[in-house]
This record gives structure tokens, C-alpha cells and sequence, in this order.
């Protein structure tokens, strides 16, 4: 569990701070179901949703906090989902995080500028903006990874084409489903039926619902850029089905004749001169090449191929 003071530049907390102090909680889903912090904060935290809980992006409005769950599609090294529980009061902000994620935040806000004073509000809006500052980047790869199987396609190379793209459509899902909620979220907060936002506050989360909103459109883009890539793996495989059934069409039709004339000769009727003729069997074998030969020559005028 760390403690921080928010007016103060988010600068650790080694003891008991100020009344009138900010104060950013950090903890575990652990500490926070034990109450970790003390019983003098046990009746905020207690309203605080547990990170290992949470399944998706949420904000709940009560008499005098915000509280929800934020759920991102990123995932740790060790394959965990990244998840926070947070609670907002006048004068506290909760954060619960099993993944160590929030932490990286707070130093990041740390270094980025440690003598701008935050409230409450300020510091959660400031969060959200880090927490979705490298998802254009994250985008940008799947778009790539996208046009590399577009180049694959159009080559010819179509195998493991399907859980590829399956995998890739999941996660694009996932995106898309993360910012609708996340808009959500921040439209709730615009709300501001707790008053912890301040109206330049407000003005940051306008910004964020802005950038959440271009995120949006961009993950639309890839989902439709996706449809049509299926579409173009189709347009393939019909074109090599075609080509198929045109080898196969070939085939049939130069061979046709020819069963019709070895259906014709095979009837050994006593009266076929043909049957006794000395050169009958040769004469068979040059009448199927010609016949061969034409069908050929007919098919190349025609472009079949």
C-alpha cells in the first residue's frame, strides 16, 4: 500500500497526512479486503471495488464519491489483464491494482510535471489521458499486422489466413468495446453529480472524451479494414476455385469426343468395316489427336485460358 499527496506534486506520504491534504491510495486487491490503510479510511475503502473483480469500464455516482471499475485490453508480460478498482472523494483517490500499472502511472505523472497542483479530479483526469496515451501506437501495429496479411493475400500465401484474422478480429472487439465503455465513463463524470470536478477539470475531461472518441473511430476503421480483408481472402480462394473448375471444364470437354467415339466403336456391330480395316486402329488414334488438336486450338481462340 503507498500513499501520496496529490497538492503536493504526488510526493510519497511516510505518515499520517494532513486533513486537508489530497491523498492518492494505492493497494492491492489484497490490502483492500483486509483494510490496509487503517480504520480511520476503512469507510471509504470499503466502498472501493476490487481490481481482481472487475470486468468492465464503469462509473457509479453515490451521495458523496465516484466509484467503478476500468478494465483495459492490455495484458501484462505474464499474460494478467490489466484492471483497477478506483474511488474518487473530495478528498481521496482510490486506486486498487494487482498488475503494479498504477504505479508506473503515478511515476510518469511524477516526472511529467511535478509542480503543477492537482485536485482530485485533476489527478484521475490526468490518469485516463496516461492510461490511453499509447493506444494510437497499439492501433497502429494491428493496422500494420493487417497490411501485411493484405500483401500475403494478394501473393497467393493464404495459409493460416482464418486464426490469424480470428485473432486479430478479437482483439479489435476488445478495443472497441474498451472505449465505448470508457466513453461512457468519462460522459458520467462529466456529469458531475458529486461536484468533484472542477470546471477546468471538466475541460480536461472533455479533451479525454475527445481523444477516447478519435480512438473510437480509429478502432472502427480497423474492424471495417478487417470485414474487407475477409472479403478479399473470399475474392481469392472463389478465384482459385475457378481456375480449378476451368482446368476441369477443359479436360471434360476435350475428352468428351472421345468417349463418344469410344462408345461408338465400342458397340462391335458385325457390319462395322471399320472393325476389320486394316488401318482402322491408326485411323482411330489420328481422328482422337485431331479431335484433341481442334478442341484445343478452339479453346486458345476463345481465351479460355
Amino acid at each position: 500500500m503507498e500513499q501520496y499527496s496529490i497538492d503536493a506534486g504526488l510526493t510519497p506520504i511516510a505518515r499520517k497526512a494532513p486533513s486537508d491534504t489530497c491523498v492518492l491510495v494505492l493497494l492491492t486487491s489484497e490490502e483492500l479486503e483486509r483494510g490496509a490503510v487503517g480504520s480511520e479510511a476503512d469507510d471509504i475503502l470499503c466502498h472501493t471495488p476490487v481490481a481482481r473483480d472487475a470486468h468492465v469500464c464503469k462509473a457509479e455516482s453515490r451521495r458523496d464519491c465516484l466509484c467503478g471499475t476500468i478494465v483495459t485490453p492490455r495484458r501484462t508480460k505474464d499474460g494478467a489483464p490489466i484492471a483497477f478498482g478506483y474511488l474518487l472523494t473530495e478528498k481521496w483517490a482510490v486506486l486498487c491494482d494487482d498488475t503494479g500499472t498504477a504505479r508506473s502511472a503515478v511515476q510518469h505523472l511524477q516526472k511529467g510535471n511535478p509542480q503543477r497542483e492537482l485536485g482530485v479530479g485533476g489527478f484521475f483526469c490526468e490518469f485516463l489521458e496516461w492510461l490511453i496515451a499509447k493506444d494510437l501506437h497499439h492501433l497502429q501495429k494491428l493496422e500494420d499486422d493487417m497490411d501485411q496479411m493484405e500483401e500475403q493475400i494478394l501473393s497467393g500465401e493464404l495459409d493460416q489466413f482464418n486464426p490469424r484474422m480470428n485473432t486479430l478480429r478479437k482483439e479489435i472487439i476488445r478495443w472497441l468495446r474498451y472505449y465505448t465503455q470508457l466513453d461512457d465513463m468519462v460522459c458520467e463524470f462529466q456529469e458531475n453529480e458529486t461536484a468533484l470536478f472542477r470546471d477546468s477539470e471538466l475541460q480536461m475531461l472533455h479533451m479525454v472524451e475527445k481523444r477516447i472518441g478519435r480512438l473510437d473511430s480509429e478502432a472502427q476503421t480497423l474492424r471495417e479494414y478487417s470485414i474487407q480483408l475477409r472479403e478479399l481472402f473470399q475474392a481469392e480462394i472463389d478465384i482459385r476455385q475457378n481456375r480449378i473448375m476451368k482446368i476441369l471444364t477443359i479436360v471434360t470437354t476435350v475428352f468428351l469426343p472421345l468417349s463418344l467415339v469410344v462408345g461408338w466403336y465400342g458397340m462391335n456391330f458385325i457390319n462395322m468395316p471399320e472393325l476389320t480395316w486394316r488401318y482402322g486402329y491408326p485411323a482411330i488414334i489420328v481422328i482422337s489427336v485431331l479431335i484433341v488438336a481442334l478442341c484445343l486450338w478452339i479453346m486458345k481462340k476463345k481465351k479460355f485460358w
